[in-house]
């Protein structure tokens, strides 16, 4: 017998009972939030309760525990699947919202860029989206139990990555290519030396001129 339910485990506990195979469900996340350089990025990945299936067939698990060629091949599988978005808040919007609110704008304009409005979204992490007129599951460590989740922030990883990559060559003191926007040690010692770019989170200062690096 087809299982109608074609999601994991883990999706399926929080979806309706009766959810249609046809049903368009989305999972989306973030990624830079603890970053000092550069945008937070969310993306959002749309398909059908049928489709889900895939992601876990082809590989999809949290963008943490693969690896940057694995990363970017899986991001073209899911696109290949899936209806993909991306959605950002700059380095202005985070010292203006703080990094919180600016990581949920990032997700709601991922959201909203979707041709087909998602009937349903699951949310990495432990808060809603505000104003989103869309059923909605904001799920602790989504990226970890949710393929949906997960195929989200392996889209998001490799898009950002690739962004901050040629962000790197505009700003070339600070070892982005390796860090992507992180505070590591070469990261601070650029600051030390050549100050902070435009791009750097000044609403992060602390956190920028701290001691501790930071990874």
């Amino acid at each position: 017998m087809t299982n109608p339910h074609p999601v994991s485990d883990f999706d399926r506990a929080y979806l309706p009972a009766n959810a249609p195979k046809q049903m368009r469900i989305a999972g989306i996340d973030e990624v830079g939030r603890g970053a000092l350089f550069g945008p937070v990025v969310a993306a959002a990945i749309c398909l059908s309760l049928e489709q889900c299936q895939q992601l876990e067939a082809i590989g999809v698990r949290d963008s943490k525990q693969l690896s940057p060629k694995k990363r970017t091949k899986l991001a073209k599988e899911i696109a290949a699947i899936a209806e993909v978005r991306i959605g950002y808040a700059t380095v202005a919007e985070i010292d203006r919202l703080n990094i919180l609110q600016a990581s949920l704008l990032a997700m709601k304009r991922a959201i909203l860029k979707l041709a087909i409005v998602p009937e349903f979204c699951a949310i990495d992490g432990k808060f809603s989206i505000p104003h989103l007129e869309i059923p909605q599951k904001a799920i602790v460590g989504g990226d970890r139990q949710s393929p949906l989740i997960a195929a989200a922030s392996i889209v998001a990883k490799v898009w950002r990555d690739d962004l901050i990559v040629r962000f790197a060559r505009k700003y070339p003191h600070y070892d982005l290519a390796a860090n992507k926007g992180y505070g590591t040690k070469r990261h601070r010692q650029g600051i030390a030396e050549y100050g902070i770019s435009p791009q750097h989170r000044m609403s992060f200062k602390y956190r920028i001129f701290r001691q501790r690096d930071r990874q």
